[in-house]
């Protein structure tokens, strides 16, 4: 199949058309021919921008779609833990949800996503496989990562490391890890388990560490070591690490992570202090940013809109220039295709046809004003219009 979109502004730039034959974006440039055969779409001269990538959620426990959920949860990370176990119990449907998650992410204009899925001693593997079926099933249409994830600990609940282990020669692209000391209460004992089953199938590592100040701090220069005495340059990644917002010796550990190659998943959440978008690529590191839960058991809020997301990104980490907030938007694009490992990705000849359309005059107007997106375009095919998924 052949398309040729005329009449955009990629990236906000001059008026172009961009020919795509397949999957694949072959041409851009003001007054293409189009060939014999060809379908054509005008793009009205609206705003193009790569299609957007989730770097950090959790498909398999949101209920979105399921009515209001009253959260009367405590205010301990157990405690959180402790609930979504429980409403679990009342018959959560792990593969429902996450396909009706991802379709809504589709219509919103994003193509690629990296999601955890919950591996415990009371679920064993359900969720984790559901996220495998859901991606093979959306292959060609959306590019899902699926990340083993031990939600409620590794260590201190024995058996969940062999479940992960099964998780992952189910399907899993990625071992998770959670809060070495918080969580497992073991540093060394849970980056050896980690690490070891990144070792064992030859597949990359995703952390969690929501611990603060100086004991987060301690688990990130462990990770950092094991990286680099491993070789895993570029195969690693910290999500939240909010202990980077509140230690005085974050410059230094800024650099130790860019220079293990470590790339950092953020979420800019109100409440917490965070990494720091700007020091991060100061210091030649990579970071991106996801939503985290969408409306689930642990917080009411968020959506699956990727622009929205940069726009809390940019309040976070207080930009108000016009190219200080495509740095936000560049952590929702190219800077989390770059750090989760999605391929022939972005707006450039040779690129998967993946892209969005928007009404708005620069990438700063649609980070902030987060406009409709009017049309999404997904591997060379139109996927939705108007925030409609294509039948």
């Amino acid at each position: 199949m052949t398309t040729l979109l005329r009449n955009c502004r990629p990236m906000g730039g001059t008026a172009a058309d961009l020919l795509i034959e397949g999957e694949v974006i072959t041409a851009i440039g003001a007054g293409l021919p189009a060939p014999e055969g060809a379908t054509l779409l005008d793009g009205q001269g609206m705003l193009a921008l790569p299609a957007f990538v989730e770097g950090h959620t959790h498909l398999d426990k949101s209920r979105w779609g399921m009515g209001w959920w009253v959260n009367e949860v405590g205010p301990r990370l157990i405690d959180r833990i402790d609930t979504e176990r429980a409403t679990r119990r009342g018959g959560f449907d792990p593969a429902t949800q996450s396909a009706r998650l991802a379709r809504e992410f589709l219509a919103r204009g994003t193509t690629r996503i990296r999601s955890f899925a919950d591996v415990d001693t009371e679920i064993g593997t359900a969720h984790s496989d559901a996220l495998v079926a859901l991606r093979e099933a959306l292959r060609g249409t959306m590019d899902i990562q699926v990340v083993a994830f031990p939600q409620s600990g590794l260590l201190v609940r024995p058996g969940t490391l062999e479940l992960l282990d099964q998780a992952l020669r189910n399907g899993a692209d990625i071992v998770g890890g959670l809060d070495p000391s918080g969580i497992d209460r073991d540093p060394k004992g849970h980056l050896d388990a980690v690490f070891g089953l990144s070792e064992k199938h030859g597949k990359p590592l995703d952390i969690h560490l929501h611990e603060p100040g100086e004991l987060g701090a301690f688990a990130l220069e462990l990770t950092i070591e094991r990286t680099l005495a491993l070789g895993m340059q570029g195969q690693v990644v910290l999500s939240h690490a909010f202990c980077l917002g509140d230690v005085a010796r974050a410059p230094a550990l800024y650099a130790a992570l860019a220079e293990a190659g470590i790339a950092v998943a953020t979420t800019a959440p109100p409440s917490r202090a965070v990494p720091s978008v700007r020091a991060m690529r100061a210091a030649g590191g990579r970071i991106f940013a996801g939503n985290d839960g969408i409306r689930d058991t642990w917080t009411p809020y968020n959506m699956p809109d990727m622009l929205q997301r940069a726009m809390l990104v940019g309040l976070k980490n207080e930009f108000r220039r016009d190219d200080e907030i495509a740095w936000a938007l560049a952590t929702v694009t190219d800077w989390a295709a770059e750090g989760c490992g999605f391929a022939a990705y972005g707006l450039a000849v040779g690129a998967r046809a993946d892209l969005v359309l928007v009404e708005a005059e620069t990438v700063a107007e649609a980070v902030v004003a987060t406009p409709p997106r009017r049309l999404v375009l997904s591997h060379g095919r139109v996927v939705a219009r108007d925030g409609v998924l294509a039948s």
